[in-house]
């Protein structure tokens, strides 16, 4: 083995723990919304004599949503292709355009949480809904805490600008970002469309 092997091998051994625990987590993910979703499908008819959801669903709000969060994914695309082309401000641009996405569709779920409860169609309210608010607000917390990520890697690359580390960093934002989306494209389905069936 050449010194240079020797001295590269600590470094690649870190990036593959990386890549592993990225992976765990993900999957634990994964276990986690399927258990929300199972739980949901279960009590989705369970409303107690209160609203179901095709009485407290307003498709339209919630398809400007979702077009926030898929139109987030293409702005990150388009903050990693700048990335891998070394362009640092159009890197900075893109992800401060997909963090204020994220962000609209944060905020417009609060909204829709808070006038549910407002109208007394909060959690509390019957299984279904207890349901509803748990897995949907479990997807919201997810997106909040991608926002802080991606606030995080945003000053980072400010300061460092584009390097091998936060190349890696910023790929991995976008593969947690990327799940998101799925998990919400499921949400939206199974939650808001087929409830208002």
């Amino acid at each position: 083995m050449t010194t240079h092997a020797v001295a590269n091998q600590p470094h690649h051994e870190e990036n593959s723990t990386d890549v592993f625990g990225f992976w765990i987590y993900i999957m634990s993910d994964c276990i986690l919304f399927a258990s929300l979703f199972a739980t949901f499908a279960v009590l989705r008819n369970n409303t107690f004599g209160g609203p179901g959801m095709r009485e407290i669903t307003h498709l339209p709000y919630v398809l400007v949503e979702t077009i926030f969060l898929l139109a987030s994914s293409f702005t990150y695309g388009m903050a990693i292709l700048a990335m891998y082309k070394n362009h640092n401000k159009q890197l900075i641009t893109w992800l401060v355009i997909t963090f204020l996405l994220g962000l609209s569709f944060v905020v417009m779920e609060v909204n829709e949480f808070t006038n549910l409860i407002l109208e007394g169609h909060g959690p509390q309210t019957s299984g279904a809904l207890s349901a509803f608010f748990t897995l949907v607000g479990t997807h919201g917390f997810h997106v909040s805490m991608g926002l802080f990520w991606m606030l995080v890697l945003t000053i980072q690359v400010s300061i460092y600008k584009i390097s091998p580390t936060m190349r890696r960093r910023l790929t991995y934002l976008g593969l947690f970002w990327a799940f998101l989306d799925i998990v919400w494209i499921f949400v939206f389905t199974v939650v808001y469309l087929m409830g208002v069936i």
